[in-house]
């Protein structure tokens, strides 16, 4: 079962539309609680850091019996040094981000800490892409 949103760069009042999407679609499948917990934090603060860093994104998210696959694609500015991005507190969102209250520094650690599996390749002015994978048994 496949599914695809498309994220807007900068459209904080639709953040999190996709996460909510697919939580209904994780319950409708009576997946675990827990499971569908890690699985809304990790793809939300991924769509939230498409939101707040890049142009704009896509969401793809492919579930089967026994797991949950998310590829997050960006057009933005990439991220110069992943493993500083990955450090909790760490964050390079401007100054009108952080006033409403994103940009914490926490997005991909999170996003770690909520995954089974995390890839993320990344290319300075072109964009990031985010695999993460989540076992549902």
């Amino acid at each position: 079962m496949e599914f695809r949103y498309e994220v807007e760069g900068g459209n904080f009042s639709r953040a999190g539309h996709a996460s909510s999407a697919v939580k209904k679609i994780l319950k409708q499948l009576n997946v675990d609680n827990r499971i569908i917990k890690r699985i809304v934090v990790a793809l939300y603060e991924g769509e939230v850091n498409v939101v707040a860093h890049a142009h704009k994104g896509s969401i793809l998210v492919d579930i089967d019996e026994q797991r949950i696959e998310i590829k997050i694609e960006d057009e933005g500015p990439g991220i110069p040094d992943i493993d500083l991005a990955m450090q909790a507190g760490y964050s390079t969102a401007s100054a009108a981000v952080r006033e409403m209250g994103f940009g914490a520094g926490m997005g991909l650690p999170n996003i770690k800490k909520n995954t089974d599996e995390l890839k993320i390749a990344s290319e300075v002015g072109k964009g990031t892409t985010l695999e993460m994978i989540t076992y549902l048994q």
